[in-house]
Formats: structure tokens, sequence, C-alpha cells
């Protein structure tokens, strides 16, 4: 097989029952992917935050994906923890005084840590709004939450790819156009969406203005993991933010 590049906007996620399997995984995958995103699973583990350091040691991309969600104080030393460690990437809840903290954090350990607000889950529906006692649609609660964002200073959203464009239009109005759009839910063509809900396939994540796509298991799920990464990195090529 003809060796792929990998296209540094393709985050897998390593969403994996131990760490032993993500290594594996990684040695499975190997040049094909240059970065990662590490969930609650893999970092709750003991030496989970060390496998991170790890995989950033060798040169990959890591996405420490914590969803931090406290008081403000105890986010801002959480962020400024794990950005002294060393990551690229960090979420946080989209709630404004979550995200000032993360940002105070991030700001004194003098990181170049990009934080990420999680705007809605993927995994959510209007219906589930309703029951938890939202009085929005999922558009409009990402749409306020986004503004918030950009009013905090953190560097991008974790947000559906339905809402990708929306979030585009507001970050570029606001003079962000470097803004960062990571979106999950991205999946192949006839795919099976899991408990995704607001999915798309990476070319329409990108034409809506995605920066990054987060896929996990249309790879890490895959019979051929690799084949499965490089198809994702060629369904990507040519598609690029302006």
């Amino acid at each position: 097989m003809t060796s792929v590049q990998s296209d540094p906007r393709l985050i897998v996620g390593l969403d994996l029952p131990s760490l032993d399997a993500a290594r594996a995984m990684v040695d499975r995958l190997g040049a094909t992917v240059s970065a990662y995103k590490i969930g609650l699973t893999l970092l709750a583990r003991p030496g989970g935050v060390t496998f991170a350091h790890e995989l950033r040691a060798a040169g990959m991309v890591v996405f420490q994906d914590w969803k931090l969600h406290d008081i403000g104080a105890q986010v801002e030393g959480a962020a400024r923890a794990v950005a002294e460690g060393g990551c690229d990437l960090l979420t946080v809840h989209a709630e404004p005084q979550v995200m000032r903290g993360a940002v105070r954090g991030r700001d004194a350990a003098g990181a170049g840590t990009k934080l990420l607000a999680v705007t809605v889950m993927t995994s959510l529906s209007d219906v589930d709004l309703t029951d938890i006692g939202y009085g929005f649609s999922t558009g409009d609660l990402v749409e306020r939450r986004v503004r918030q964002a950009l009013d905090c200073g953190v560097d991008g959203v974790v947000s559906s790819p339905l809402e990708a464009a929306r979030v585009r239009e507001i970050a570029v109005e606001a003079g962000r156009p470097d803004f960062l759009i990571v979106t999950p839910g991205v999946r192949p063509e006839g795919a099976d969406k899991g408990d995704q809900q607001r999915i798309a396939t990476p070319r329409a994540a990108l034409e809506a203005g995605a920066t990054h796509l987060v896929v996990a298991r249309p790879v890490v799920g895959a019979d051929d993991p690799a084949a499965a990464a490089a198809a994702m990195v060629e369904a990507m090529a040519g598609f690029m933010v302006d």
C-alpha cells in the first residue's frame, strides 16, 4: 500500500479501554496519524497523563480531553497544571466562569496550550436539552456559547459539524478568523453513527468551516485502522479553511 502523508487536522480519539490497547493502536497507525485525543477513560488510569506526555515527546500533537468543569479557581489551577505539564489542546466546558478560569491558568503557565470550549455535546439532541432544562435549541445554545467563548478569550470550540458554518461566521465577524473549530461526530459515508446525534462526513465538516476533525470509532474500531485513517486523510485532501 502506498504511504499516506498524515494530515494534522485529523485527530484520532484513542477511545480504548486500556493504556496497553492505546499504545498498540498508536503503533498500528504509525506515520498515518500525527495527532491524538486522549479522553477521561485513559487520563484517569494510573500513568494516563504520563502516556499523553510520551506521545507529545514523540512529536505527536496531543489533545487532553478533560472537559474541565468546576468553580473558576479550581479550573484555573487544573488548566495551569495541565499546561505546565505539556499539552497542545485542552477542553473545558463553555461556561463563562469556567472559561475565564482556564484562560487565567493557561496564561499563568506561560505555555502554548490552546483552550477549546465544549459548546453542546454531539450526543445531545434538542429533546435532550429540554430534558436537562435548557430553554434553547442546540443551534441557539451553541451560538450563545460561541459568543461567550470569544469574549472570554479561549482559542476555539468543540462543536458539531452541523453548527460549524455558523460558528465560523460568528468568529470571522468578531475578528477571529484564527478561531479553532474542532468537530467530533465525523463519520465516513455510510458509517454507523453510534451514540452521536449531530454528525457529518469529513468533506461536509471541512466545507462548513471545521479546522480539525476528531475521529475515534471509525478508525480505532476498524479491522485495518491505518487504512481507515488513510481513507480519512484522503477524504480531507484539497479542503482548506480560508
